[in-house]
């Protein structure tokens, strides 16, 4: 582990016996002339300006000779899922947090966050038969595109708060200044999270019915837990018998391309190159340009790739994105998470369904009915209207049918914490709430309550099909 007082030294040395021609990390070029560093010959968005390269140079030197987090064999076993769900033959549940924070790696956040995941996962098995593949968006998701790359509070103007990878939410000149060894912080958060979650025992997961009370409608608890309870007991035996349990793999998006391609490893066994800090990466909305680094950099990896649409895509930007990361057309490789919103799912969809169904294109389709839906209330807290978010994923579930398309999967911002950061669902959070338990680091989140709530009626309405 490195500390604070050997940064100077050893990035003193760094300068002197590391220092690679074109100022990064050299790596072997592939045939089509790829390689985890050919990002950085192409524009890019959403970076953030170190003020020491050298030093930058270093972490990722470190980076590049630690383990990985994943490994490879485990990308090949996520990928082989999704392809189940390509098929139609099972469904896909993709969930954590808007932007980590190294605060909250707890063993208790990490524990709840999984909790409530087996229990979405329980509960929509029961009501589509299906396998639930649950990847949850941990154990590296520490970095956040922003709007504006700066901010100005009281006359003071200085860079955006980028997620605890890049920079610090304190708004202080030292606090907002991109800090590259934050990566070695992230890779050890990460790793700790990992190990946390492949040590927890099934027999954790049982189901507790009880939430905390503040905000709970009095008249609808005992009847919605009721029905809740009886659903998730009913499917329980399946989840906690001799099978085992089903693993959660692990996701974040592929923002902060130093951190990534300084743990890209070639895999000896099948040649091809693996992005070995999550299972699956995803390519966001505001890093989605063609010619750009981010698209760049994901078309070398092997790892299942997401890809947001928003109402800005394109049928020609998404096929040119899909012949890009997806040459081959290779089942359970990408995953198209529609992020429309509400007001415009049921007009931009469709067309961008038929555009990928003509090609012939075997993508996974989930909804992300999250990022769509954001406002800001009078207090200026930011918030998502429960209700909204089960409509559209009911809308995108109804659409998928009528297209003739399996309706893959849900991908929420979700905690397993009872926050206050939603408004609606069953503990019927009012805006004035919002300030009662509002943690989140960046966007708001569903709670452990409204999630379970959403999975639940997702459930419901899985069997009327239109």
């Amino acid at each position: 582990m490195i500390f604070t007082h050997d940064i100077d030294v050893l990035t003193g040395e760094f300068r002197r016996e590391r220092e690679l021609p074109g100022g990064h990390l050299s790596q072997a070029m592939s045939d089509d002339g790829w390689s985890p560093s050919s990002w950085r010959s192409f524009p890019a968005k959403q970076l953030p300006v170190y003020p020491d390269s050298c030093a930058l140079q270093y972490y990722q030197q470190v980076l590049q000779q630690s383990p990985p987090l994943v490994l490879a064999s485990e990308i090949r076993q996520c990928q082989q899922q999704l392809a189940q769900i390509a098929e139609g033959r099972a469904f896909l549940l993709q969930g954590g947090d808007c932007a980590e924070s190294f605060a909250d790696c707890q063993t208790t956040s990490v524990r709840d966050h999984i909790l409530t995941m087996e229990q979405m996962a329980a509960l929509i098995n029961q009501a589509s038969g299906l396998p639930v593949l649950k990847i949850g968006r941990i154990a590296g998701q520490f970095a956040k595109p922003r709007s504006q790359p700066e901010e100005t509070l009281d006359g003071v103007t200085l860079p955006s708060f980028r997620g605890d990878i890049i920079n610090g939410r304190e708004f202080t000149p030292h606090g907002r200044t991109p800090d590259p060894q934050r990566m070695l912080r992230a890779y050890q958060h990460s790793a700790s999270t990992l190990n946390l979650i492949r040590a927890l025992d099934p027999s954790v997961f049982t189901f507790s019915p009880a939430p905390q009370q503040e905000h709970v409608h009095p008249g609808l608890t005992e009847q919605y837990y009721r029905s809740m309870h009886r659903q998730l007991q009913g499917c329980y035996p399946r989840i906690n018998d001799q099978q085992p349990r089903q693993p959660l793999f692990t996701s974040h998006e592929a923002l902060l391309l130093p951190y990534e391609e300084a743990l890209t490893r070639r895999d000896a066994a099948h040649g091809r190159w693996y992005n070995c800090s999550a299972h699956m990466l995803w390519l966001g909305e505001r890093t989605g340009d063609i010619d750009f680094a981010h698209v760049e950099y994901l078309r070398g990896i092997a790892n299942p790739v997401g890809i947001k649409c928003g109402p800005a895509m394109t049928q020609a930007r998404l096929l040119a994105l899909l012949k890009l990361i997806d040459p081959h057309s290779t089942p359970g490789k990408i995953v198209l998470i529609a992020r429309m919103g509400l007001a415009h799912i049921e007009e931009k969809l469709p067309a961008l369904i038929q555009a990928v169904k003509g090609s012939g294109h075997p993508v996974i389709w989930v909804i992300d009915p999250m990022h769509g839906n954001t406002s800001t209330v009078v207090s200026g807290h930011k918030t998502r209207v429960f209700a909204t978010i089960v409509a559209e994923t009911q809308a995108f579930t109804a659409l998928m049918h009528q297209q003739g398309v399996h309706p893959g999967g849900l991908h929420i911002e979700m905690t397993g914490v009872e926050v206050t950061e939603c408004t609606g669902g069953l503990q019927q959070i009012s805006d004035r709430d919002l300030t009662h338990r509002y943690y989140t680091a960046c966007d708001p989140r569903l709670n452990r309550t409204q999630s379970l709530e959403l999975a639940f009626l997702l459930g419901q309405s899985w069997h009327h099909r239109v």
